[in-house]
Parts: C-alpha cells; structure tokens; sequence
C-alpha cells in the first residue's frame, strides 16, 4: 500500500475507499449490511441483537485521522495528522446525512432494492459512530451524542478505551462499546501497537469507569478474537469484564479485510464455530451466557441474564 504522507492524500485515499467526508476530520461510508439490508439479503447483527435497523443505521468518524493504537488487526486506514479547524456537531449531522444519501443514489436503479427501505434510508434514525480512528478524541463529542438524541436518532459509539476520563464524563450514547482484543498487557502491546506507554493502564482504567455507567446507558464489551493470537486466556478475559460487568460481551471474529491483510493472514480469522467454543470457555469463567448468535458475522451476544428491552424499538 502506498504511505499517504500529508492529510489532502489520505482524503483522497480515503474517497478511493467510498467514504464520503464530512468535514476536516470526518467522514461517512455506507456499511456493508445497510446495502444487503435494501436488497433484502439479510442485516447486522445489531438488527438482530438489540434492534438497530440496518437500512437505517449512518456509519461515521468525527475523528478519521486520529488514534493511539495501530491494531493488527483494524481494516481501517487511519494517519495521525493535526488538525486546526474543529468539525462542529451540527455539520457533522448534516453533511453525514447528505453524504448518506449520495452514497445511496446509486441505488435507485437497481431492481433488487427495496423501494421502500431505500425511501425510509434517506434520513437514518441510527448513528454508528465507529467508522474510523478514535471517536473519544473528537473534543465534542459529547455534544454530537446530545445533539443526534435531540433529533430523535440512537448513537452505538465504539472507543478502544483511551480516554478513561472522558467515559467517565461521556454523555450517555445509546449504547458504548469498549474494545478488547488481548487478555493481558504483553499481548496487547502485540496487537494494538499502542503508541503510548499507559495504553494498556488507560484500557483498564476504562474498563472500571464503564461499570457506574450501566445505571445511565447501556454497556458492551466487543471481544475482537484472532485465530493462534488472542484466543487464549479465557479466564483473563474474564476478569478484565468483571471490572466493567456490561449489559453485553461481544465475542466476534476477526475479519480478514482491508489493511489487516497486509499484517495477518487469512487463517487467522476464526469461523463462526471456533469463536463460539471460545465463547462457551469464557462463560465457565464467568457468570455470562450464550444469549443469541448470527453466524453470518461470526459473532456471539454473551449476558448475565437476557432482559425484555434488549431489542430496542424503532419508527421507520
């Protein structure tokens, strides 16, 4: 791959990959499931689990170019290059909700789409704000959460638990994920590359500050899992949960695309099966259990104990 060396190029390289930018920082990219979604070929996980419909769900970064770690295995493409100009919130909606549906007017011509989903996809209910680089370093954050919610759409944020501070502070998204992909600091300096010394200190101190959290919102840990590297220890990964006690784990499979196939073979992404005896080690360790699983995205949902709004309902 060629290195981007100034932030123009990795836009550019960026728009190569069909994301569609939002601002100086930000960006937009259709998902995958949102396109099967409107042919009506299947849907997220998500979907599945708590609700979140696929047609509907807007995938963006307030923070494309910057993260601490460089994760083996991340398909994302991200630079840490300075920034002058803050995005504010209100455009970042706006342009991502344009950007949506720039991405998406290629669609009406096809005959396989669903008319009506791809009707009801031009003003998505659901923000995944997950796309790319480290969410949690956008400084208003926080009003991005507060603005979307009064707008009457649900906010997924995914950060790999950098920031401790700022979860402690977060205004509360819907739903907040904190990555994991290593059950001790040895393997995790291995696999996410951190490009700080207190990474592995700041993950766990993340860890502790998400468990108060679950009275506001609700809770996830994502287990990434990479065949012969991180599938091992499931009683450390027990107890790096116990810190937190989220509503839900995630144990889900790597994913062999993007740029990780630069840096891990395609033997490392484990099928639905293997990620799921892992999921069944883990539960001996501790007090989680198989809840639901979808092999199409090799993932398995992991809770104490199932409860009646676990999948949300949303107007079309």
């Amino acid at each position: 791959m060629k290195t981007t060396t100034n932030i123009e190029e990795f836009k550019k390289h960026l728009e190569k990959q069909q994301y569609e930018l939002t601002g100086q920082h930000s960006a937009c990219k259709i998902c995958s499931w949102t396109k099967k979604s409107l042919k009506d070929q299947g849907v997220c996980y998500k979907q599945k689990f708590y609700g979140i419909k696929s047609h509907l769900c807007c995938q963006i970064s307030p923070a494309l170019n910057f993260c601490q770690n460089e994760c083996i295995y991340c398909w994302r493409d991200h630079k840490n290059f300075k920034i002058d100009n803050i995005d504010q919130p209100e455009d970042i909606i706006k342009n991502s909700i344009l950007a949506q549906r720039k991405l998406l007017s290629g669609f009406g011509g096809n005959e396989k789409v669903n008319k009506t989903k791809l009707k009801q996809a031009q003003n998505p209910k659901n923000f995944a704000i997950s796309l790319t680089g480290e969410v949690l370093a956008y400084p208003k954050i926080n009003e991005l959460i507060k603005t979307l919610h009064q707008q009457n759409c649900s906010t997924f944020i995914v950060t790999n638990g950098q920031f401790p501070k700022k979860i402690e502070k977060i205004e509360p998204p819907t739903q907040l994920y904190v990555s994991v992909s290593a059950p001790t600091k040895q393997l995790f300096n291995k696999i996410c590359k951190p490009l700080t010394s207190a990474s592995w200190e700041n993950l766990i101190n993340s860890l502790k500050a998400l468990k108060p959290l679950k009275q506001k919102t609700r809770t996830c840990i994502r287990l990434t899992l990479i065949k012969d590297l991180n599938m091992i220890h499931p009683e450390k990964y027990a107890e790096l949960i116990n810190l937190a006690e989220p509503h839900f784990v995630e144990a889900k499979s790597y994913m062999w695309v993007g740029s990780s196939r630069e840096r891990l073979e395609q033997k490392n992404m484990p099928r639905h099966e293997e990620v799921k005896e892992f999921a069944q080690e883990l539960c001996k360790h501790s007090d989680y259990k198989i809840i639901d699983e979808q092999k199409e995205s090799r993932v398995l949902l992991l809770m104490k104990k199932d409860f009646k709004g676990r999948i949300m309902k949303f107007q079309d």
